[in-house]
């Protein structure tokens, strides 16, 4: 009779340890991948594109609103009339509103 409840008692032991070693790491992963997520996002943010050195294809990728035509446009736009002055220029290229201004302006800077 000793040697059941011994036994069980080892049992219980040994199910009680491995379940505290398996459930450790996860509440440990989860802990450290919240900083990395928060440094990817606040490094997205700050990249900035310049209207007088980026190309019709990065425009296209990096600003909202803007399509193909748009991005070729302020290319033109740039090639015809020299560089941009400033951001506020960029209305003059036909296409582009005040609205996609607005959503973007935060992204660009001209250098």
């Amino acid at each position: 009779m000793r040697t059941g409840y011994f036994s069980s008692l080892v049992f219980a032991l040994l199910t009680s340890a491995s379940v505290a070693t398996i459930a450790a790491p996860a509440v440990e992963s989860q802990a450290s991948n919240a900083p990395l997520m928060q440094e990817v996002s606040s490094s997205t943010q700050s990249v900035k594109i310049d209207l007088n050195a980026a190309d019709a294809p990065t425009l296209q990728r990096e600003l909202a609103g803007v399509g193909e035509a748009k991005a070729k446009a302020i290319v033109a736009y740039r090639e015809t009339n020299g560089p941009f002055a400033s951001i506020d220029e960029l209305l003059e290229v036909k296409g582009i509103g005040k609205a996609i201004l607005d959503k973007n302006r935060e992204k660009l800077e001209v250098n």
